[in-house]
């Protein structure tokens, strides 16, 4: 197969251009995140679909045209009332051939119109539009609530592929320092120099596969990470990311007390909110379900237009012929749908989901300062535990480091190497996960006190 010229550099201009680095902040990714991230349009969509509701509910307070028009036929029909057209006195006979086709057939055109304002509807409107507005409060929380899932997933992704990259890093750097111990301890078995046997370079070369292992699952933790951050942030697939930070480092600790940061929660969590708006909902459901008992008073126009040109028109006005007629009136009624067990039951309905909801907002009170309080201990224990394995991370590098060297200068045995390397490996690798897991409870503690939207 044989590419032109031009063929050739489209074909490298779409390489270039399928592939290019991103560089990014922790800040970057969640605005990015929260523009693009389809489940927070999803919500919004939601409260959209809320205020066409509301916009329903207020539009039955306005005019209301009904019509009904029709294209039909209705049979003929010449005369007055009398048979035979006249009427002689003491002979006046009315006609009884209304059921009679020899007359023939008329086209029938029949309009029926009226035209409604509701005047008073005893508060079923106004309730009905308290519970509208009322929900789309709740939808704008769900938003909220959608916002702060979005910035806790980047920060999940974004400090989980710090953490996965400085694993690897370590990792690789203990691997290589495992086999040059190897090398030495193989060519130090075959001169017959220092204290080595065989078994020790199995020891060492089991230890070798094992940091290996380690490094594959860092690996894999990796790319799942930024991966998940291409996905949150809207980055394609083929693309690059290239993270702003070098390494996974502690956060600030909140300043913040307990106490605070509960009321904080209890005032600023979508989720009060909503259990607050959902209350005045259902409390105005259960008003306009009562006021539906009630009737409506409305004022307007009603009219009807009835043409059937083969028929005579009558001009009686005690006879109506329903084939050729018209009239308009102005009007004033009342409009009254009774049904009362179903209505009580839906009453019922209503006042059982408030209950519950005053049930759920309850719980809400007492169950919010948990979560703060769980993830505020939590906090608080890794930042003490970070403090201690920072140290304790770089003592354990010196120890390796020191007996590394001792065994390069045949002052150590291979064992004492072998454990060295493990604990480092055990205290990094701790180090590490703690820093990921107060990352991550500083982030949670902002997402639980309604910090993040």
């Amino acid at each position: 197969m044989r590419i032109g010229l031009a063929g050739l550099v489209g074909l490298l201009a779409c390489v270039n251009a399928a592939a290019e680095t991103v560089p990014l902040t922790l800040e970057q990714a969640t605005a990015r995140a929260l523009q693009t991230d389809p489940r927070v349009t999803e919500r919004q969509r939601l409260v959209d679909a809320a205020q066409a509701l509301l916009a329903e509910v207020n539009g039955n307070e306005g005019w209301r045209f009904d019509a009904n028009t029709f294209l039909a036929v209705s049979p003929g029909a010449n005369g007055n009332i009398f048979k035979g057209g006249d009427c002689a006195p003491g002979s006046c006979t009315l006609r009884s051939d209304r059921y009679d086709m020899s007359n023939g057939f008329s086209p029938w055109v029949n309009l029926q119109m009226t035209i409604l304002k509701p005047l008073y509807t005893f508060g079923k409107v106004e309730n009905y539009a308290a519970a509208a507005r009322a929900n789309i409060e709740v939808k704008d929380n769900d938003v909220r609530l959608q916002r702060a899932t979005t910035v806790l997933d980047v920060q999940r992704a974004y400090y989980g592929c710090l953490a996965a990259r400085d694993a690897r890093l370590f990792l690789s750097d203990v691997k290589e320092r495992v086999a040059k111990t190897i090398d030495l301890a193989k060519r130090w078995l075959d001169d017959g120099q220092g204290d080595i046997r065989q078994a020790d370079v199995f020891a060492l070369q089991a230890a070798h596969s094992l940091v290996s292992r380690y490094i594959a699952q860092a690996e894999g933790m990796e790319k799942v990470a930024n991966d998940g951050l291409k996905v949150l942030a809207g980055i394609a697939a083929q693309d690059e990311i290239q993270l702003a930070d070098d390494t996974l480092a502690p956060v600030l600790l909140p300043e913040a007390k307990l106490p605070e940061l509960q009321d904080q929660a209890l005032a600023n969590r979508p989720e009060m909110k909503q259990v607050d708006a959902g209350l005045r909902a259902r409390r105005a459901l259960v008003e306009a379900r009562q006021a539906d008992k009630l009737p409506n008073v409305y004022a307007g126009v009603a009219g009807v237009l009835s043409y059937s040109p083969n028929r005579d028109n009558l001009k009686n006005p005690y006879i109506y012929d329903p084939f050729n007629t018209a009239g308009l009136t102005p009007m004033i009624g009342l409009q009254w749908a009774w049904q009362p067990r179903a209505q009580d039951a839906k009453v019922a309905q209503e006042q059982a989901e408030l209950n519950a909801l005053l049930a759920k907002s309850d719980f809400a009170r007492r169950g919010i300062p948990f979560q703060v309080a769980e993830q505020y201990h939590q906090m608080q224990a890794d930042f003490t535990a970070v403090r201690e394995l920072s140290e304790g991370s770089r003592n354990a590098r010196r120890w390796m480091i020191g007996r590394y060297a001792d065994f390069e200068a045949g002052l150590e045995t291979a064992d004492r190497v072998i454990t060295a390397f493990q604990g480092y490996v055990l205290a990094q690798t701790d180090y590490i996960k703690t820093v990921y897991d107060f990352n991550m409870h500083v982030a949670q503690l902002r997402n639980v006190t309604g910090a993040d939207e």
